[in-house]
């Protein structure tokens, strides 16, 4: 049976991990590199490591956290923010990144995810989408709209079929981070996962509202995520993802246990 992922998240601003509540009200949590050897160390699947005001800022992801991050792990990690180019893709995968993750600059430029996809494969070129909760049910018939720059634009593009036009346009990956439940630690935005994890066939990603381990198995047998970005619930210390990880076995989720 194919293990659920289970994905820290380091967002960083200015080289430091940071968490907010809807992308608001961030708190200091230290260096990211330290952050990436100590989750690594601990057992997690996979990082993501997002530059989350870079592409407001309009300026280039860091390349040298990236490769300092590459160094300390040994495990495959994305990395977003600031893409702005397959060139900055290919930069990023370079300095030692698996994957490439793109937000704004694929709502904008819709063919930056073929081109990353033909140059460096479909597993290469993840969607990141942040959508918010809508009552214009003719532009966005899910009820769902994709946001940009970090939930400071509205798009008036539907969840749903976004993701299915990134699909076909190569992206081996989608992650969707709720707006509304980022960093509440009250649970994923089932639906929209839900929704989406039915509609394309790449793996799903939830992502924004884990606080409790019942919350990612929610998020795989009820939404059909394969696997699910935690950050808040780990960066407190409350959880570590060995104890995560053992209460999901307990519950019947199969996940890549750690010695």
């Amino acid at each position: 049976m194919l293990k659920r992922r289970i994905i820290p998240c380091l967002d960083v601003i200015l080289n430091r991990v940071t968490k907010g509540v809807k992308f608001q009200n961030n708190v200091d949590l230290g260096d990211p590199v330290e952050l990436a050897a100590k989750y690594y160390e601990d057992g997690c699947d996979e990082l993501v490591v997002y530059d989350i005001t870079a592409s407001h800022e309009r300026r280039k992801t860091d390349l040298d956290m990236v490769a300092r991050v590459a160094r300390a792990v040994r495990i495959p990690f994305a990395v977003g923010g600031g893409v702005s180019s397959v060139a900055d893709m290919e930069a990023i995968l370079l300095a030692g990144a698996e994957k490439v993750s793109v937000n704004s600059l694929a709502v904008a430029s819709p063919q930056v995810i073929a081109e990353g996809a033909r140059a460096f494969g479909s597993q290469c070129v993840v969607l990141g989408m942040d959508p918010v909760k809508t009552d214009d049910l003719v532009r966005c018939p899910s009820g769902y709209e994709i946001t940009t720059r970090g939930f400071r634009n509205r798009t008036g593009i539907d969840a749903v079929e976004w993701a299915k036009r990134a699909e076909d346009l190569g992206a081996g990956e989608i992650v969707v981070n709720s707006v509304d439940a980022d960093g509440t630690r009250g649970g994923f935005e089932l639906e929209i996962t839900g929704r989406i994890a039915r509609a394309v066939g790449v793996p799903v990603v939830a992502s924004g509202g884990a606080g409790r381990p019942e919350h990612l198995r929610d998020a795989f047998e009820i939404a059909g995520a394969d696997a699910a970005i935690v950050a808040g619930m780990l960066h407190t210390g409350e959880w570590t993802i060995g104890r995560i990880k053992a209460d999901l076995a307990a519950m019947g989720v199969p996940v890549r246990l750690t010695a």
